[in-house]
């Protein structure tokens, strides 16, 4: 009698493409190592991702931006 364990999950890491873990076992889930989830990080600290429209009128009248 075979034992099931559970199916590996592999995700594309975001930053080199390369495969990934995505499991408990993989601390820098969804990343492939320490070293692509610090480019990320890095990328973030200096402002790389932006959203790519600003921000309307219309966008304010949210509730959530008034204050």
């Amino acid at each position: 009698m075979q034992s099931s364990s559970p199916k590996k999950r592999i995700v594309t890491c975001p930053q080199c493409g390369g495969e990934s873990e995505f499991s408990p076992d993989n601390k820098y889930r969804p990343f492939c190592s320490e070293r692509c989830k610090l480019i990320d990080l890095g990328a973030w600290a200096n402002e790389g991702y932006r959203i790519p429209t600003p921000i309307t009128p219309e966008d304010l009248e949210n509730e959530e931006f008034n204050h």
